[in-house]
């Protein structure tokens, strides 16, 4: 099926990533010299590009390859060749250890490129023992005194664990990483530097985390980018993910459906502006249940995100023991009291809610599933609905109609869907889809990788890795985002396409906390909402910032 995804946003199962290659070599004329030169060049010129640091020095980096017998293994090796044409490595300084030599006569990419670096003197070995076994050892000592090594050990059409030599190789290079960071503590630059090319060696689409797998700094990842990196289990060991593009026709990789790499400067584009003259009522009406006794706090916080994320007008309906509490530091936010269960109705701030939010601090109690079951009539005509926190699992056997977004963390699916976590964390995507179609919901799975899906098999991933939005109160705020588009989003247009609003709540949370300023320190969720408040409006609110422009321009004139 033909993808509508761009293709460098495009992430793709190893068995279609081969099936690129393989068209490529058969139906376009790109031989596989001709693929791995390229690749390998790419490579080299991304990092050099991105991490000029290692080559400013007067002394040129210690560079080891680390290779397999596989095509990421030859890409390594074109890489060091690069380098060391373009005078940003030295031979005497660089080496290739291999897991073993081609055989007599092999001619292949591998033993070709092996003939380049041993006739430009670089020092080459064959990995000799295992870490028991390893001291002293030539190939062993060489990876211990590397500034870079490059591991080229396997690659995508791994299949199962890494073993033999591939899993001794490994382990040396991760034991002699882990060493360097205990003795050198902060200083960056005495560590020895990982770099994975296309994938960390060990990882795969049948990946599970007891099985060996490189730690990288960073990923080299080559296009098309593989999905198997982005599961939240093998998302750390890739460490900083650069694409590498140019290597494979634009034609043949747009020919291929997969999972869409969401960012904020992408989906900021699929959310109408506002326009200038544009009433609170147009931006949306947000009405939201949430907080209970001890938890006043997730109320509040998943009210500033709607107002952060252009709610026009927010409603919070608070029960009548934390009525005052929440009254007393309300702001700009509408706080009635829900009365007793069951009597208050929704639309208690004087207009019809166009979207309605259940769920932050707000309990389990009995009483609870009244509000439910009302809310779920209106979802049944149109209306968005959010279900974070408790209201979940109030919700644990219902099924919906397409308006619902399900914003679960790990542990609240698992208690959702009776899928342990350590399955879900290693393989989400076919779980979350099932689930999605079932319930005729969107499922917006938290974590340090976010993950979107639809019941019409749309699947996106927000890459987050953010440490500062591992904090009590971040889904809150994500839930308060995924109300307030969702609310103007169905002022715009019907029906609620609530895939796009969630990759843009999801995207919105992730580019608050990466921010200038806020990604490398410890933060308030509510000093989140302010940075998502600044990017909302630099995005929606452009055709203000475009008259105002126009006026200053006309002024100096």
């Amino acid at each position: 099926m033909a993808s509508t995804i761009r293709s460098d946003r495009l992430l793709v199962s190893a068995e279609i990533a081969n099936t690129i290659d393989e068209e490529a070599q058969l139906e376009w004329g790109f031989n596989i010299f001709a693929l791995i030169e390229a690749a390998g060049r790419c490579c080299a010129e991304v990092f050099a590009k991105a991490f000029p640091k290692f080559f400013q020095n007067q002394n040129k980096p210690r560079v080891t390859i680390v290779a397999g017998t596989g095509n990421n293994g030859v890409d390594a090796m074109v890489m060091l060749r690069y380098w060391i044409l373009a005078g940003l490595a030295e031979p005497s300084s660089s080496a290739l250890v291999l897991n073993r030599l081609p055989k007599d006569g092999e001619s292949s990419p591998r033993s070709e490129l092996i003939k380049s670096l041993r006739k430009m003197k670089v020092r080459i070995l064959i990995w000799d023992g295992d870490l028991g076994e390893a001291v002293g050892r030539a190939s062993d000592d060489v990876l211990a005194h590397s500034d870079i090594i490059v591991d080229g050990i396997a690659g995508t059409g791994t299949k199962g664990a890494l073993n033999g030599a591939a899993l001794e190789m490994a382990q040396a290079v991760n034991t002699h990483r882990a060493k360097t960071r205990a003795a050198c503590g902060q200083n960056p630059a005495r560590q020895i530097f990982v770099v994975s090319v296309d994938i960390p060696s060990g990882n795969s689409d049948s990946w599970e985390p007891e099985m060996p797998i490189i730690e990288a700094d960073l990923t080299l990842a080559i296009e098309p980018l593989k999905a198997c990196m982005y599961t939240p289990a093998a998302r750390p060991y890739a460490g900083i993910i650069l694409p590498v593009t140019g290597i494979f026709p634009q034609k043949i990789i747009s020919r291929y459906d997969g999972t869409e790499l969401l960012d904020w400067e992408e989906m900021r584009e699929r959310i109408p502006t506002i326009r200038p003259d544009a009433y609170k009522n147009e931006r949306g009406t947000v009405e939201l249940w949430a907080g209970s006794p001890g938890f006043t706090g997730a109320a509040l916080i998943a009210a500033r995100g709607a107002q952060a994320a252009g709610a026009g007008l927010v409603c919070l309906m608070a029960d009548d023991d934390i009525h005052p509490i929440l009254a007393s530091r309300s702001a700009g936010i509408m706080v009635f009291p829900a009365g007793k269960p069951g009597t208050a109705g929704f639309g208690e701030c004087g207009r019809p809610a166009d979207a309605i939010l259940l769920g932050p601090g707000w309990g389990v109690k009995p009483e609870r599933t009244l509000v439910l079951e009302r809310s779920l009539l209106l979802e049944k005509k149109g209306t968005p609905l959010i279900l974070d926190a408790d209201a979940i699992e109030l919700a644990h056997d219902k099924s919906f109609n397409g308006n619902v977004i399900l914003t679960p963390h790990p542990g609240e699916f698992s208690k959702f869907s009776g899928v342990g976590k350590e399955k879900l964390l290693c393989c989400p995507t076919p779980i979350l889809l099932k689930y999605a179609r079932d319930r005729k919901a969107v499922i917006l799975f938290k974590g340090h990788v976010l993950i979107i899906v639809a019941p019409d098999g749309r699947v996106g991933v927000v890459d987050g890795m953010t440490p500062a939005l591992a904090t009590g109160g971040s889904g809150d705020l994500l839930a308060g985002f995924c109300a307030a588009i969702a609310a103007r989003m169905v002022q715009k247009c019907r029906p609620f396409d609530a895939y796009t609003c969630a990759a843009a709540a999801a995207s919105l949370l992730i580019a608050s906390g990466s921010s200038r300023g806020l990604r490398t320190r410890f933060c308030d969720p509510l000093e989140l909402a302010g940075r998502a408040a600044d990017l909302a409006g630099q995005a929606w609110l452009r055709t203000n910032h475009l008259n105002l422009q126009k006026e200053d321009n006309s002024h100096e004139r």
